[in-house]
């Protein structure tokens, strides 16, 4: 495995830094945010911080793999962004997926943050750039596609599909068989019953 380029310097990055140095095969060795943001002592929990323009010249993509686990600010355009910008660069993706969570042999993309108690059934499918945070489900033969943001408690059921860069607050509800369109902004608790 490469060792792990992670973009950001919130709470975001700092879980990602977490859940990898303790639940992964992979080994976190710096950050990075854009030129604008980089901090005064460019240092997060003791690894170096670079600006994300030049992070090929000290950390190049033949060497390092990539991950950009971001918040879902502008309905996750922002990370989108950042996933396209890193991509054209060269990077490899990794994903991090919990030993809690219950997968099977789906089918999962790059970039992707699945985080504990995720119970993904069998024939779903995962695009690139997801962030799953704890406690969702996701029913069998599901799509979900890329740069979405589940928060928690989500229950999207059977043979759903899910547009890109879609949002979903806690403890909303899907109805099996619905189709979000793209960038569909599903709120906190809500109960979805058509497309």
């Amino acid at each position: 495995m490469k060792p792990v380029v992670v973009f950001g310097l919130q709470d975001f990055a700092e879980l990602a830094h977490y859940y990898l140095t303790h639940d992964s095969p992979y080994e976190v060795v710096a950050f990075c945010v854009h030129e604008a943001y980089m901090p005064d002592t460019p240092i997060f929990k003791g690894l170096p911080v670079v600006p994300f323009e030049q992070v090929p010249q000290y950390y190049p993509p033949e060497s390092y793999s990539f991950f950009a686990p971001m918040a879902p600010k502008q309905i996750n355009s922002l990370r989108k962004g950042v996933y396209e910008t890193a991509k054209a660069l060269g990077y490899q993706f990794i994903s991090y997926i919990s030993s809690r969570a219950t997968v099977f042999d789906n089918t999962i993309g790059e970039n992707c943050f699945i985080l504990e108690d995720n119970t993904l059934q069998p024939f779903t499918q995962i695009g690139h750039n997801v962030i799953l945070w704890s406690g969702n489900h996701i029913g069998h033969h599901g799509i979900i596609h890329d740069h979405v943001m589940f928060t928690s408690h989500v229950v999207l059921s059977g043979h759903c599909e899910v547009g890109p860069q879609s949002f979903l607050g806690v403890n909303a509800t899907i109805r099996d068989g619905l189709v979000l369109g793209e960038g569909s902004l599903i709120a906190m608790a809500a109960s979805v019953t058509q497309d």
